[in-house]
């Protein structure tokens, strides 16, 4: 009995060694092979589920955050592809880099969890830099931007003293409405305490359809897009001669992120030297609005 109780015992050990080994044979096994894949596919690369990359010099894809309703910088066209200056632009660097460009729409409000998660490269989308300038690394401003006032042409509002009372929109997390909310020097606060509303949307679309409807009286935003939607729009609309301030879009990076901000700076002088950027600014209405200059 005795015997027979050893080698059931010896049988079990050697069973259970064996498992042993087998289940870290299987794990390094599967690191090997997601070791070996990362390498594949480069471990700098960020994929299109967007794992952003840290070692420049293997990089194979740019993955850009950008809020897909924001013309003329980014939005969807009539053909269901997204566009627009800014995605041309980041197209064109990538098309010097060799990498390929991966547009991922994302919630404005969601643009810093987004960045420094991973999930994306960067945000090119009319970012504004001033008053961000700790936040975030960015690169060379590209567009001299103002902060504007959009009311219906029949509103009788012809100054921002004639907003008073008003019921004005804004996008949420926007530059204007950090502008409107802020008591600093430069800041509009002031202002906006006249308002009898300060109305949050998700986008400028949005805002605009109830600027239509006279839901609201009127919309602060970026001189660009105002200048885009009147145009798109049709008559019926105005900007108001007095802006809110001036400010410039630059591409942010996540804060430290230098190495590839000087990538695509670098890139960004040679596009204005070539003349991509002006064609692009011309394309889509901006040229005015251009800050950079080439040698």
């Amino acid at each position: 009995m005795k015997k027979y109780v050893a080698i059931l015992a010896a049988v079990c050990l050697a069973f259970g060694v064996s498992a042993c080994g087998s289940s870290s044979s299987s794990s390094s096994s599967g690191s090997e092979a997601s070791s070996a894949s990362a390498s594949a596919s480069g471990s700098a690369s960020a994929s299109a589920s967007g794992e952003a990359t840290t070692d420049e010099s293997e990089r194979t894809t740019f993955v850009v955050g950008f809020d897909a309703e924001y013309p003329p910088y980014g939005y969807m066209d009539d053909n269901g592809e997204y566009t627009g200056f800014d995605l041309e632009l980041a197209q064109a660097v990538c098309d010097m880099e060799g990498w390929e460009l991966v547009k991922t729409p994302i919630n404005w409000d969601s643009k810093d969890m987004e960045l420094n998660s991973g999930s994306i490269d960067c945000i090119w989308n009319g970012f504004t830099m001033n008053g961000r300038e700790d936040d975030y690394t960015f690169s060379i401003p590209y567009v001299d931007n103002s902060q504007v006032m959009v009311v219906a042409e029949d509103s009788g509002i012809n100054s921002l003293a004639d907003l008073s009372g008003k019921i004005v929109g804004v996008q949420a997390a926007s530059a204007a409405l950090t502008l409107l909310q802020s008591e600093e020097e430069g800041g509009q606060k002031a202002l906006a305490d006249t308002f009898a509303e300060l109305q949050e949307f998700a986008d400028y679309n949005s805002a605009f359809v109830e600027l239509q409807a006279g839901s609201i009286d009127a919309v602060a935003m970026d001189i660009g897009v105002a200048n885009y939607q009147i145009k798109t729009r049709g008559e019926g609309y105005k900007i108001l001669d007095e802006a809110l301030n001036t400010e410039q879009y630059a591409v942010g990076f996540k804060k430290g992120n230098t190495e590839l901000c000087d990538i695509v700076n670098k890139d960004l002088e040679e596009l204005t030297n070539n003349g991509t950027v002006a064609e692009l600014a011309e394309k889509y209405d901006i040229s005015d609005l251009i800050c950079l200059e080439a040698e």
